[in-house]
């Protein structure tokens, strides 16, 4: 009997092992699944990108002001008898940190220092 339940079990196991481990198995199946999920991601955001790039195309082949806009911001250009004035942004400066030591912190303005 015990025999038996032994020759059992090890048939049961040889028939699970295609279905866990084999080529159709569900572990491929959860695989490709998975893999399945990232690539319908990927297809979202590039369909995005997409539609962003037609709208871009369809605006540059509709009117001036896009490619005005792009000429602009991209090559630099201006037009005839328009004057270009550019700004420069200032650098920033660096403040100074207040003094350390007990006398500045004792009562005096941090951010003045102290006389010696």
């Amino acid at each position: 009997m015990r025999w038996l339940a032994v020759a059992l079990l090890v048939v049961v196991a040889l028939l699970q092992h295609p279905l866990w481990l084999g080529k159709g198995g569900w572990l491929r199946v959860w695989d490709v699944d998975r893999q399945l999920q990232q690539q319908k991601e990927t297809n979202k955001s590039l369909e995005r990108r997409n539609a962003g790039l037609d709208a871009e195309a369809r605006d540059l082949k509709q009117g001036y002001d896009a490619i005005e806009e792009r000429a602009r911001f991209e090559l630099g250009m201006i037009k005839q008898n328009e004057v270009y004035v550019q700004i420069p942004d200032r650098p920033r400066t660096v403040q100074a940190t207040a003094p350390t030591n007990d006398k500045a912190a004792a009562g005096k303005d941090p951010a003045r220092p102290a006389k010696r």
